[in-house]
C-alpha cells in the first residue's frame, strides 16, 4: 500500500508555491532554466492531479491555465520590478486561486 496522500487531501496552495518559487530558485542556482521547469511541470501535474481529483475539469483547467499563466507574466513583470518581487506576485496569486477554488472546498 502506498503512502501518498489521497489527491484530494493535497494542499495545492502549497504545491503551486512550491512549484514556482522552487523552479525559479533552481534555475537560478544552478544556471540550468530547463531544470527549473522539470520542478515548475512536476508540481503543476501534482496540483493538477488534486485538481481534477477534487474539482473536476473545469476547476482543474482554469487552475492549470492560472499557473502557466503565473508562471509567463513573471518574466514581463520581472524587468518592471525585479525578479523576486514578480514571483513573490504571481505566486500569491496562483496559490491564492488553487486555495479559494480547490483546497477550501
Amino acid at each position: 500500500m502506498s503512502d501518498v496522500k489521497k489527491p484530494e487531501n493535497v494542499n495545492t496552495a502549497a504545491v503551486v508555491a512550491t512549484g514556482l518559487i522552487g523552479g525559479w530558485i533552481t534555475a537560478r542556482e544552478t544556471g540550468i532554466r530547463p531544470l527549473g521547469g522539470v520542478v515548475l511541470a512536476a508540481a503543476g501535474a501534482w496540483a493538477g492531479r488534486s485538481w481534477y481529483a477534487k474539482s473536476g475539469v473545469a476547476t482543474c483547467v482554469g487552475l492549470t491555465a492560472g499557473y502557466l499563466a503565473a508562471f509567463g507574466a513573471s518574466h514581463p513583470l520581472a524587468k518592471k520590478i525585479g525578479a523576486w518581487p514578480a514571483v513573490i506576485a504571481v505566486t500569491t496569486t496562483a496559490a491564492g486561486a488553487a486555495y479559494a477554488l480547490n483546497d477550501a472546498r
